[in-house]
C-alpha cells in the first residue's frame, strides 16, 4: 500500500530527517528477533491504552482524504469499531479511525477477526508496519479490503519501503463487509503465508521479499480521492460508517494455541 506513514504531531517536524532512505537506516535495529511484544488475545471489552495508541490529528499523506480522529475510535458490544465520516477536520473534509499497538511483534502468527467498509475509495486494513518515523526500514505486511470490492481482500508485503509481494486478491466467501471474517498471518523468518478463514490463499518464501523488522500491529479505516487506479474513484457514504472488529491476537512462535478458532489450532492439528 501507498503510506507515507506520518504515525504522530512530532513526526511532521521529524520526517525531513528520516526520510533520506529507508537503506541509509541501520538495518541491525529492532530486527524481528528482538521484538519487545508478547502473545495476546483482545477481544476489545475496552480499550486497553497500555496496549493501543489511538491516532489523531494528522493523515499518512496527501493520498489520504481524511484526517486519523481519535473521535472514530470506540469500543461498543465487546467490539472495536474504527468510522469514517464526513467532518472538517486539520485541512481535511472526512475523519476516520486507526489504532495502533504500542509494542512491536517479530516472527509469529497476526489475526484478526473483522467485518469491513464497503464504497468506493475507501480501505480497511489490519497489518504489521513499522518505517522511517520509527528510526527504521519500511517493512510491512497487509491484508486490505478495498471497498470498490469487499468480495475479496488483498494481501501484500513491503521491504525496505517497496512493494514485493504479488498484491494477491483473494476471494472472501460471502463478503468481507457482510459479515465478520478472519484474517491470519503467519510471519516467519523464511516465510509468510495468509490465510482467511482457516484457509491458505497465498504465501512469500523469497527471502529477498521477506520483512525481517519487528513491526506494530495497525487497524484502520481511511479514505482517498487520489488512488483510483487502485481503491477506485471515491464516493462519499452518505452516512457515517465504520469497520468492526470482534479480536485481535498475537502468537509467538513454538507458543500454544490461544484460542479454538485460532490458525494455530489448525496448523498443529495438521487440519492446513
Amino acid at each position: 500500500m501507498l503510506r507515507m506513514q506520518v504515525r504522530d504531531p512530532l513526526a511532521y517536524l521529524l520526517l525531513g530527517a528520516f526520510a533520506l532512505s529507508a537503506s541509509a537506516l541501520p538495518a541491525h535495529a529492532v530486527d524481528a528477533g528482538q521484538a519487545d511484544g508478547k502473545s495476546f488475545v483482545e477481544t476489545f471489552d475496552r480499550l486497553d491504552k497500555n496496549r493501543w495508541y489511538i491516532s489523531d490529528g494528522w493523515s499518512n499523506g496527501d493520498h489520504q482524504n481524511c484526517t486519523w480522529s481519535a473521535k472514530q475510535v470506540r469500543v461498543e458490544d465487546g467490539k472495536l469499531k474504527l468510522g469514517f465520516a464526513k467532518q472538517d477536520y486539520k485541512q481535511r473534509h472526512y475523519v476516520c479511525g486507526e489504532v495502533q499497538t504500542k509494542e512491536r511483534f517479530g516472527y509469529g502468527t497476526f489475526e484478526v477477526r473483522m467485518k469491513a467498509v464497503s464504497g468506493s475509495g475507501l480501505n480497511s486494513g489490519f497489518f504489521s508496519y513499522i518505517g522511517p518515523v520509527d528510526k527504521q526500514p519500511h517493512d510491512e505486511i497487509d491484508f486490505e479490503v478495498l471497498g470498490k470490492d469487499p468480495s475479496k481482500v488483498q494481501v501484500n508485503q513491503y521491504v525496505n519501503g517497496k512493494s514485493v509481494g504479488s498484491a494477491k486478491l483473494a476471494e472472501v466467501s460471502g463478503g468481507a463487509d457482510k459479515d465478520f471474517h478472519d484474517y491470519a498471518f503467519v510471519w516467519e523468518k523464511d516465510r509468510i503465508a495468509w490465510y482467511v478463514d482457516g484457509k491458505l490463499v497465498d504465501e512469500a518464501t523469497d527471502p529477498a521479499k521477506l520483512p525481517s523488522h519487528a513491526s506494530k500491529i495497525f487497524l484502520s479505516v481511511w479514505g482517498s480521492d487520489t488512488l483510483t487506479s487502485w481503491m477506485g474513484a471515491f464516493s462519499d457514504p452518505g452516512q457515517p460508517i465504520a469497520a468492526e472488529v470482534e479480536r485481535v491476537a498475537y502468537t509467538a512462535p513454538g507458543e500454544a494455541c490461544q484460542f479454538p478458532e485460532s490458525i494455530v489450532c489448525k496448523l498443529k492439528q495438521g487440519t492446513q
